[in-house]
């Protein structure tokens, strides 16, 4: 059981403004006497170097969660300095950030979700002068760290929280969601809520003042005999929800968020940020009909999720975010229904908002297992066009969700598909955000239901481990993870063949591709900054436009979306782009690499083409 360290007050401002380093290092694997690749020169190009654009804006960001990238002490868990020492991977791969999965101290229920302390580090992960080394050490690598932020709720066994149950006269009481319940008796009530039936301070029975259910399983309500209350928790019961209505808890939350500012990190990911609010007159959510995959009613969440409340919350923190130097970013875990509503995330015209919420419609949209041209077009057509100029933020695979190669895979082609989805995901105008062994084509590995992803009498299916198994860095024990054979989730079974080392080797690796499109897209200026056009838009089964600038040759992009060949001629007119031949850039598939017309090209199952045209 970890101690809990009290909040503490920010630190002297510390900038991070140290020059970077000439000449890049060695990209090393690591500290683990595993072999070297070879060093590739990251500079930028002359075109983004002179241009006033923030660095976020044709960032490739990389999501680490810190249990499972790498292990420097041999306990079998990922820590900080485990990540410091494949900084120079990170470099050779061409990641411009890295965003660090909650490494605060935690009781670990909901694997860090669920926060004790803003301001440290937890044990296991090191210690603020390992976090600090990372940043520091990840200016001289170019990569800089971008932190989880958890904003709606903290964990139950944080001082905040503990003070504020002790009683209802606690100064800290109304920095959460409390409410006495209604009478048990009370006309509407239904079975469900009086399954959490309790005796209020007058001896009367009441029950949750609505129909509001945890995402996670049960009554979102949660009682507390000390204060004879219930708390409103939209995730775990161990994880309260804030009250950002009382202007203490903004001030509290944001001076965390200066405290990592002031030491250098590059800015936030903003989790589960639509909740913040919920409806002051606690009104039940719409009732949906059936239960969901828990057992609970199914309702809606109107009055739980994205009130415009929250936008004003947001305008402040972007305002706060700003007096900092370097372009510091906001990211946003924001599952939206549409790009208009995505627009308001941005600030819509006024661009005051979120730099970057994630745009989930492209990677996890309603048929997000399908494989489908016209869905991706679509959507890719409206983020580009339908915000406000603002920059697209597109994500694929993450912590919380079966990993791509597995959703959009079709057992036979996923090596392809996996392919395809990176080329997507580089070419399009974005800045693009991708998650650890993805580079790899790592799978989705199901793992037992633990205690910290499924609370005991919760019928859920799958946990969340699958998609958290340790990075596969080498074929040798331990996929060179750790030196600890008892490692805190077991190794994938495929890591002899899917791993760092191995697919260094091979140029027709998922690895190799990953690199050679995040070059492409790093140093060729029309796919780093150019326009998009969508080219022969009705075509079901082939995804293909042009990026274009003025100040280089246009570049045509074509995947095919199914499991049988597909042929294509690609027309630019209406594009603005003069010329009739190409030349192959990268092309997964020999047969590609000697086109040189766009008319009547033919795309093997699953293939990717890049081509300039000249």
């Amino acid at each position: 059981m970890m101690s809990i360290l009290p909040h503490s007050s920010p630190c002297r401002r510390f900038c991070g403004s140290a020059a970077l380093s000439a000449v890049l290092l060695a990209a090393s694997f690591g500290a683990l006497n595993t072999p070297l690749l070879a060093p590739i020169a990251h500079a930028q190009t002359a075109a983004a170097t002179s241009s006033a654009d923030p660095w976020w804006k044709h960032a490739v960001i990389y999501e680490i969660y810190p249990r499972s990238y790498q292990d420097s002490n041999g306990d079998g868990i990922g820590d900080l300095n485990g990540i410091t020492s494949r900084l120079g991977y990170l470099q050779h791969l061409g990641i411009d950030a890295i965003w660090i999965a909650p490494m605060y101290p935690s009781p670990q229920v909901d694997t860090g979700y669920d926060i004790s302390n803003y301001e440290a580090v937890d044990p296991t992960y090191g210690t603020l002068a390992d976090m600090q080394r990372l940043i520091t050490e990840g200016q001289q690598h170019h990569v800089r760290v971008i932190l989880d932020m958890v904003l709606n709720h903290t964990s139950d066994k944080d001082p905040w929280f503990v003070e504020a149950a002790s009683s209802r006269t606690d100064p800290k009481h109304d920095w959460y969601c409390w409410n006495d319940g209604i009478p048990a008796n009370s006309p509407g009530v239904t079975d469900y809520q009086k399954k959490n039936e309790q005796t209020g301070l007058d001896g009367k029975k009441v029950v949750p003042p609505n129909n509001w259910v945890s995402g996670f399983g049960g009554s979102a309500w949660q009682w507390v005999p000390a204060v004879h209350q219930f708390y409103y928790h939209e995730f775990f019961k161990q994880q309260p929800d804030l009250n950002w209505r009382n202007p203490a808890v903004e001030k509290a939350m944001f001076d965390s968020m200066r405290f990592w500012l002031d030491k250098g990190v590059a800015g936030f990911r903003l989790d589960a940020i639509p909740n913040l609010f919920e409806d002051p007159q606690l009104r039940n959510n719409p009732v949906l009909g059936g239960v969901n995959r828990n057992g609970d009613p199914k309702v809606g969440d109107k009055y739980t999720n994205n009130l415009p409340e929250v936008h004003d919350v947001i305008r402040r923190m972007r305002a706060m975010v700003a007096s900092y130097p370097g372009d510091r970013v906001l990211i946003g875990e924001t599952y939206l229904p549409s790009t208009s509503e995505l627009d308001v995330w941005y600030g819509g015209a006024a661009h005051n908002e979120l730099q970057l919420p994630m745009d989930m419609l492209v990677g996890f949209h309603g048929d997000h297992d399908k494989l489908d041209a016209t869905t991706f077009r679509k959507h890719i057509e409206e983020v580009e066009t339908q915000v406000h100029g603002s920059q697209p933020l597109i994500v694929f695979d993450n912590h919380d969700n079966k990993r791509a190669i597995d959703r959009y895979g079709d057992g036979v082609h996923d090596d392809l598909i996996n392919k395809l989805l990176a080329t997507v995901l580089f070419t399009t105008k974005d800045t693009a955000l991708m998650y650890y062994g993805e580079e790899l084509g790592m799978h989705t590995t199901p793992q037992p239901k633990r205690s910290m992803d499924v609370p005991p009498g919760v019928p859920k299916p799958d946990g969340r481990d699958g998609e958290r198994t340790p990075m596969q860095w080498t074929a040798g024990p331990q996929a060179g993870f750790s030196t600890n054979p008892h490692t805190w989730l077991p190794v994938a079974p495929d890591f002899k063949s899917v791993n760092v080392a191995t697919e260094s080797k091979d140029p027709n690796s998922e690895l190799s591709w990953f690199e050679q499109i995040i070059a492409l897209r790093r140093d060729n200026a029309a796919i780093r900054n150019g326009n998009v056009t969508m080219l022969d838009t009705s075509n079901p089964s082939v995804l293909s436009y042009v990026r274009t600038t003025d100040s280089g040759p246009a570049v045509v992009v074509a995947t095919n979306f199914t499991a049988t060949p597909q042929t294509v001629t690609l027309n630019l007119a209406g594009s603005g782009v003069n010329g009739s031949t190409v030349k192959t850039l990268a092309a997964d598939d020999p047969s590609l690499k000697s086109i040189s017309t766009l008319k009547n090209v033919t795309l093997p199952p699953y293939t990717s083409w890049v081509a300039s045209v000249q």
